[in-house]
């Protein structure tokens, strides 16, 4: 059965997004979204024990990214201990992840796209009503980092800025 639901909600979500990949003007801004390519990209449980390796300001947020090996492989320890460090060059490239703050729900990062600067994530979930214990179902993208300045959170936007090490 959750196979199930998760299957039909994969499918619900790629109708959108086949839907979606048009170039779609952002409400008051001129410039179209470009779709970035997503070079790898990995879902899975993240021990809420370890949320500490996250950059201390988006250890709360949905959705964020990470900009250095250090952080990444600190990160990717917890998130994959019996998996190698996959090699990523973060002078190119960001890491970004996404999260469900409220609810555990299996989430995938689908597609991203770039406004004006503006990175926006999106994500399909399961849903679910389980509560966040122990683990949090995460999910990390590896993109490239040129012209990425920020990343919407909602109605917030996180700074992304080329020395910035998210800390």
């Amino acid at each position: 059965m959750k196979t199930g639901i998760f299957v039909s909600f994969f499918a619900l979500w790629a109708a959108f997004a086949g839907l979606a990949d048009v170039s779609v003007t952002s409400a008051g801004q001129g410039s179209p979204s470009e779709s970035m390519p997503i070079l790898h990209r990995w879902s899975g449980d993240y021990p809420v024990s370890e949320l500490g390796q996250l950059p201390e300001k988006l250890r709360t947020s949905p959705v964020g990214y990470l900009a250095d090996a250090e952080t990444f492989a600190s990160v990717w320890r917890a998130f994959r201990p019996d998996e190698k460090l996959p090699v990523v060059d973060f002078k190119q490239n960001l890491v970004i992840f996404s999260r469900n703050t409220d609810f555990y729900n299996r989430t995938s990062i689908g597609m991203v796209k770039l406004t004006d600067g503006v990175l926006e994530i999106m994500a399909m979930e399961t849903m679910s009503a389980l509560p966040i214990t122990d683990r949090v179902a995460m999910a990390l993208a590896v993109i490239p980092r040129n012209g990425v300045c920020f990343i919407r959170a909602g109605q917030d936007s996180i700074p992304v800025n080329t020395g910035d090490q998210a800390r």
